[in-house]
């Protein structure tokens, strides 16, 4: 099924329930140029017979400057030049990267996506957003522009280790918070392993979050205000993902966790419990013990904080996320206090 969904200068043309093999036909076998990582490209090593590939080491920490100049010196040597299309094949730190390269490289390559992980299928790889980390600060470098496309072939969750599987979750249960309380029930009567079972189940659970936060980016390309609700859970999830080398869902659902109860204080928000509850049966982490001074510390260089305040995405019931703009003294005292 081939969705194509407009942005503000640009158009994505979304292939749900796809296959690889139709990459080549989008953008053409000449051109195109794969970025990948070695834990895919050994799991999958037919999905790339006969393409033009740049195998990257997998992980988070490899998200930095230093990776960029390695592509684009292979790039260089491949001869690649504005002809060339090139496709991320992979998880959130493969697309970052692949945006990101694509939108400097000789000023701007036409570029796509195939998710290979569920955070990625839902969130990663929707909405514009490329970079890279900068020290501890995660994302810190980068540019908003969109794909040319996104394909989903779902073969590629096969090879996903379990726990990449509630890594994603933690984005799935996000989206329900703040934008989709029928999914949050939705979510209560099912469990990780009957959507694992159920690939058509998973199919549509997919399609209906990439089309949530396809709506929120939609209205908010920049993010100036609806937009900045996709960040529940993240402002103390990013910190505590880099101060602690977590994967990043778990940090979210952390972070979500704390968010739930920084709302009880702020918007009388009073549904905690099920929040943490459906974190739980999804196998993620919900409270745990971290260094507050640590955090906040790491928390004053998100971008979503301005000047002395800092734009909070809290619940005001499930179904419903708001930003509120707290100050940051106000914000440092209500954390010591978590």
């Amino acid at each position: 099924m081939e969705k194509i969904i407009k942005f503000s200068n640009a158009s994505t043309h979304f292939y749900f329930d796809s296959s690889f093999k139709q990459v080549t036909k989008i953008a053409g076998k000449k051109s195109l140029v794969v970025i990948t990582d070695e834990n895919i490209f050994k799991a999958h090593p037919a999905a790339f017979k006969g393409l033009n590939v740049i195998v990257l080491k997998p992980g988070e920490a490899y998200k930095v400057q230093a990776t960029v100049d390695e592509v684009i010196d292979t790039l260089i040597k491949m001869e690649a030049d504005r002809q060339t299309v090139l496709v991320g094949v992979g998880g959130g730190v493969i697309t970052d990267l692949t945006g990101y390269i694509a939108s400097v490289y000789m000023r701007g390559l036409r570029f796509g996506f195939v998710p290979t992980s569920i955070l990625a299928l839902v969130d990663a790889s929707i909405g514009g957003k490329n970079g890279i980390d900068v020290d501890r600060y995660k994302n810190l470098v980068g540019i908003i522009r969109q794909p040319s496309f996104i394909l989903h072939d779902v073969v590629f969750l096969q090879s996903l280790p379990r726990n990449e599987w509630e890594n994603g979750f933690a984005e799935i249960i996000k989206h329900a918070c703040i934008k989709d309380a029928p999914m949050f029930k939705q979510l209560q009567q099912e469990s990780l392993s009957s959507y694992q079972k159920d690939q058509q189940k998973l199919s549509r659970l997919i399609q209906r979050n990439a089309l949530i936060k396809t709506k929120v980016v939609q209205k908010d390309e920049f993010e100036k205000g609806d937009r900045r609700l996709l960040n529940l859970g993240h402002t103390i999830g990013h910190a505590l993902e880099k101060e602690y080398e977590l994967m990043h869902g778990q940090a979210v659902a952390i972070g979500t966790t704390y968010a739930c109860h920084i709302s009880e204080q702020m918007t009388g928000f009073s549904q905690t419990e099920e929040v943490v509850a459906l974190l739980e049966q999804y196998q993620l982490p919900t409270y745990a013990d971290f260094d507050r001074k640590k955090v906040f510390d790491s928390l004053k260089m998100d971008k979503k904080r301005e000047r002395k305040e800092m734009n909070f995405v809290l619940l005001d019931k499930i179904g419903r996320g708001i930003v509120k703009a707290i100050p940051m003294k106000q914000l440092e005292k209500i954390i010591n206090k978590l």
